[in-house]
C-alpha cells in the first residue's frame, strides 16, 4: 500500500485480468491509540502512509478505469468528521490519519461527480470484532462488538446503489442496512444480548 508504483501495477493487472474495474474499497488501515509523546514518528508515518496516502494513491490509480464503468464506486472505511476535541485527545496521530481518509471522500466526491463516480465513506456504529479491537481495547469491548459481516453487507448495499445519486456520504453500517430492510441485527452480535459498544468518532 505504501509503494505507489506497486499499487499502479496491481491496479493495471487487475483491470486487464477482469476486463475493467467497477469499484475500489479503501479498507487498509494502521492504528495506534497513543498520545502525542507516546507515538514514535515511525508509527505516525506508518498510519499516514497506510491510511491517508494509500487512500489517495489507490483512488488515483483506479479513477481512469472507474471512468469506464457503468456504476463506479470508491468506498473508504473512514468516519464522519467530528471535530469535538475528545476525538483528538489521546490518539491524535490516528485521528489525523483516519480523518485524512475522510477528507479524500469529501474532495473526490465533488471532483468526480461529473464522471458519475460515487465516492463515499462507511463506518460502523459499533466496534467490530477485528484484530485491531482485540489488540488495542479491553476484552469486554471485543465481546460487545459486532462481526465484520455487518460492514461487508453494508458495503455491498452501497456499491449496488446508483453512483450518480449516492455520492459524498458518510454512511453508518446499521443505518444503511435498515434502509435496505434489515431488522435482525442480533445475527451480527459477537455476544447476542450484550449491550453494544459504540465505535470511535460517533457521539
Amino acid at each position: 500500500m505504501r509503494d505507489a508504483d506497486a499499487v499502479a501495477a496491481a491496479v493495471g493487472s487487475a483491470a486487464k485480468a477482469f476486463g475493467g474495474m467497477d469499484c475500489l474499497v479503501n479498507n487498509a488501515s494502521a492504528i495506534a491509540m497513543t498520545g502525542t509523546l507516546d507515538t514514535p514518528v515511525k508509527r505516525l508515518d506508518l498510519m499516514l502512509a497506510v491510511n491517508l496516502r494509500a487512500t489517495f494513491v489507490c483512488s488515483q490509480a483506479c479513477i481512469p478505469h472507474l471512468r469506464k464503468a457503468a456504476n463506479p464506486h470508491i468506498l473508504t472505511l473512514s468516519p464522519p468528521p467530528n471535530m469535538h476535541p475528545r476525538w483528538f485527545k489521546g490518539h491524535l496521530a490516528y485521528t489525523m490519519a483516519k480523518y485524512g481518509m475522510s477528507m479524500c471522500t469529501l474532495g473526490m466526491a465533488e471532483e468526480l461527480r461529473a464522471d458519475s463516480i460515487a465516492v463515499n465513506s462507511l463506518w460502523p456504529r459499533t466496534t467490530i470484532a477485528t484484530a485491531a479491537i482485540e489488540v488495542n481495547f479491553p476484552a469486554a469491548i471485543l465481546g460487545a462488538s459486532r462481526k465484520p459481516a455487518i460492514v461487508a453487507d453494508a458495503a455491498y448495499a452501497i456499491l449496488n446503489r446508483d453512483s450518480r445519486q449516492a455520492t459524498g456520504n458518510f454512511y453508518i453500517d446499521e443505518t444503511v442496512l435498515r434502509e435496505e430492510g434489515v431488522t435482525d441485527f442480533e445475527q451480527y452480535a459477537v455476544s447476542p444480548g450484550t449491550p453494544l459498544h459504540t465505535d470511535l468518532f460517533l457521539d
